[in-house]
């Protein structure tokens, strides 16, 4: 999350006047994250997220992410469920950007993962892929292998002023990465964003799932990939073993994972970390002026994919042929 958008209080008032969420009582920009404009509404009828859809959304998704929570949450997915105003419709325009409001959630994201917040985010993790089972809309992931290159060559002149040589490795792994890419795995909706500050935990329970704007269709290990890349990893850069096996083992409590998705788990990783190295890269040279974000390390994702390439298997993850 972050906040690129100013809203001005005449704008906001009108927006809201359409909701039956009685008076705003106050109204703060959320820091964290790099997509959209997000903010803490509290009216009189409660906490809520109000979120404008930048510029790097298409709005074409819109109906996709806010039809995937609501059916996560008709599932049983304890996740944001939108708003709708009094006409039904639960998008609208605010400061010239699409914009939705939904629930709050309680809980807190953690910033230091143990064993057990890894084992509840593998389950949780499976628990959304079955519950996505039957969702009508699909939506192909953006960011996906064929997606790479092209998202690597807005970023690669100005690659080797981040760390020299990195234009170069770069390429190197991507020609790698689409030869090898897996053709066929079991497929699904997935989050592919699941991050710490994207699930909230109250006390060590896990209370939820947030932030589904960059939710698709891909393979469902893939997505588990994202995860490990996230949150097994600890601040000296090492991959902590003991907690990428509990996300696994946690993942496979609820959906085993098949052994071609094992044998694909470290090539998986792989293209995961490429996947945030770029969007960093280009994210880390194109802060737009004044905008409330804090763009984070590429090269955090740079020394996870160095790991990645050196995993023979997926024993290295502590997964079980």
């Amino acid at each position: 999350m972050a906040v690129y958008t100013d809203v001005s209080d005449d704008a906001l008032a009108s927006f809201i006047a359409r909701y039956d969420l009685g008076a705003v009582l106050s109204f703060k920009g959320i820091a964290e994250g790099v997509e959209n404009s997000n903010f803490l509404l509290v009216t009189e009828a409660g906490p809520h997220i109000l979120t404008l859809y930048e510029k790097r959304v298409d709005p074409n998704d819109l109906p996709f992410f806010i039809g995937l929570m609501e059916h996560l949450a008709g599932r049983g997915i304890t996740c944001p469920l939108p708003v709708r105003d009094r006409s039904g419709a639960a998008l609208g325009t605010l400061a010239g950007r699409p914009a939705a409001i939904v629930t709050f959630l309680e809980g807190m994201s953690v910033r230091r993962p143990r064993v057990l917040h890894c084992a509840a985010v593998g389950e949780a993790l499976a628990h959304m892929h079955a519950a996505a089972e039957g969702f009508a809309i699909t939506r192909r992931n953006a960011l996906t292998v064929d997606s790479w290159r092209p998202l690597f060559a807005r970023s690669a002149g100005r690659a080797d002023t981040v760390l020299s040589g990195l234009r170069r490795e770069i390429e190197t792994e991507l020609g790698a990465l689409e030869a090898q890419w897996p053709a066929a795995l079991p497929a699904g909706v997935i989050h592919a964003d699941l991050f710490p500050d994207n699930v909230f935990f109250l006390g060590d329970a896990l209370s939820g799932l947030i932030d589904f704007y960059f939710a698709c269709n891909d393979f469902l290990a893939y997505d588990l990939a994202v995860s490990i890349n996230a949150w097994c990893f600890e601040p000296d850069g090492a991959l902590n073993v003991t907690k990428a096996k509990a996300m696994i083992a946690g993942y496979g409590r609820i959906r085993p994972l098949g052994a071609e998705e094992i044998a694909a788990l470290p090539l998986l990783c792989r293209g995961a970390a490429l996947r945030f190295l770029l969007t960093r890269l280009y994210d880390w040279l194109n802060v737009p002026p004044g905008a409330l974000v804090r763009p984070k390390d590429p090269l955090e994702y740079l020394r996870k994919l160095r790991f990645h390439q050196r995993a023979g298997s997926a024993a290295a993850y502590g997964a079980e042929a």
